[in-house]
This record gives C-alpha cells, structure tokens and sequence, in this order.
C-alpha cells in the first residue's frame, strides 16, 4: 500500500493540566491533512511518546484512526527497546486501526546484528500492516547500515525504512526509504523514494507539499525552507515545533518534563525564520 508522501510526525497537544488534549490533537490532524500532508505518525518522539502512558499513547492511535480525513494514512509508532513491549504495542496499535507501524531501533541496549534481525523478527510477525524500521543513531547510538537494511527487508511485512542518518542516505533493496529528516526530504524525491515522515510540515506544509508536486522548483524551494528546518534544530525536537505552532496561532500546549519551553533567545530564532518562509 502506499502511505503518502507528505507524512507529519503530529505533535501530542497537551493542556493547562498536562493532560493530552484530545480535542486539540484531532483539530490538529485535519488541519494538517488539509495544509500538504498525506497522514501523521502518532505518538513518535515528536508526539512526546517518552512520557505518554500506554492507554495514552493507544487512545491516541485510536482516535486517530477513527477521526482522520478521508484517504490520510495513520502510521503509530509502536517502538521499544524491550521486544516484548513492541510486540505488545504493535498488535495493540494494528487492532485500534493503525495502517502501518514505525518501530525505531532499540536505544541504550544496542542489540547486535542478530539480536536485531530476532527484534524486528517478532515485531513484523505481530501484525499484518506495512512495517517501517527508524534508524537515527543521533537519539539510540546504534546505526542500522544499508546491507543489514536490505537484510531485514526480507522479513516479511518489513517494507520501509525512515532513514535519519544523512550519511547513510541511498536506495536500499526491498525497502521504500522515507526521509527522517526535514533537511533530506528533497534528496528522497530526488532518488525516487517515498518521500518524508516530517516536523516542519506542522507550519510550512503547504510549501512541502510544493516539493513534491512541483519537481521543477524543488531545489528552490528547499532553499526558502532551510531556515524553517534549521530552526526546528534550536534545540531539542518537539520544543521548537510547539513553540512555532504557537507563534502561528495553533498552539499545542505544554510539552512534559522533561522537555522545557524555548527560550527567548531560541524563540526568536524561530520567529525569524517563519517570518522568511512568510508564514508569519
């Protein structure tokens, strides 16, 4: 199946309280389908998954499901680095409607090479939609190379991976690629890959969604769009995300420690380039 091009990474909007706004959160998923993107991945590190609880984090996957857009993918993110809990949530999240699931590559216990084919192994027999492995080494100091890629593309129901390690950027057999980070996706669409599971796309959608549409200008608007990308790097993801949806007049709320709001200096940061990408 095809999961879209233009995919979000939603955030999880939060209230006074700290409690998940589930309201927000359903607000949010359509405005985003109707401003560039193809569907969300729910409850990744953007979604502050970290500190959700389970019965948050399936709720959200849940309402998700049954709230989205018509024809926009909803993509849960179901990783751990326990097996066990993947497994877990992965056939929680297929049962409550996910269409696809990302698992990310086990943090701080860095399985080896067979440890890992045996993890995603159990993962991919726990369901029957599209799995997408997540390599970003910059958040679980473990790399997942391209042969060992193409090697677990041949687990069945193993079909996608989102590559955030720049360096490792190339076509893998058996595997669409999707960009991990905002400042890859145009190389993706370049290679003929799937396309982005992306941040930025909270508040310069509609200009993403131009990269795809518009092969012609992408070069160019990939350059317009830097600043956007670089600033959603300030600091620590989700903090500058939120605090851009808030300058654009959609807020998403708190974020839980212990993630902490911008600061003044990083804010501004923020605002100068939305205000380049005339989105301010």
């Amino acid at each position: 199946m095809s999961l879209g091009t233009v995919l979000t990474a939603i955030v999880t909007p939060f209230d006074d309280r700290g409690a998940v706004d589930e309201k927000a959160f359903v607000d949010l998923m359509k405005y985003l389908c109707a401003h560039g993107s193809d569907g969300v991945v729910v409850c990744g590190t953007t979604g502050e998954s970290p500190t959700l609880s389970t019965d948050e984090h399936l709720r959200l996957v849940e309402l998700a499901s049954s709230e989205r857009p018509a024809g926009a993918t909803v993509i849960a993110s179901t990783g751990s680095n326990d097996t066990r809990h993947a497994v877990e949530m992965t056939e929680r999240a297929t049962e409550v409607g996910a269409d696809a699931i990302l698992s990310v590559t086990p943090y701080y216990n860095r399985p080896n090479r067979r440890g890992l084919h045996a993890h995603y192994s159990e993962i991919a027999r726990a369901t029957d939609k599209p799995v997408v492995l997540y390599n970003i080494p910059s958040r679980c100091s473990l790399d997942i190379p391209n042969d060992q890629l193409a090697e677990l593309a041949q687990i069945e129901h193993v079909d996608y991976v989102k590559q955030a390690n720049n360096a490792n950027l190339a076509p893998v057999d058996g595997l669409g690629i999707y960009a991990g980070n905002d400042d890859l996706f145009a190389a993706v669409l370049d290679m003929g890959g799937c396309g982005g599971i992306l941040v930025a796309s909270h508040v310069v959608g509609p200009q993403m969604r131009r990269m795809v549409d518009e092969p012609e200008n992408r070069a160019e608007i990939e350059a317009s769009l830097k600043p956007v990308f670089d600033a959603m790097g300030v600091t620590t993801n989700p903090i500058p995300v939120k605090a851009a949806l808030a300058l654009v007049g959609r807020p998403a709320g708190r974020l839980r420690l212990p993630l902490v709001e911008v600061d003044d200096a990083e804010r501004e940061v923020i605002r100068a380039a939305l205000q380049g990408a005339g989105v301010l």
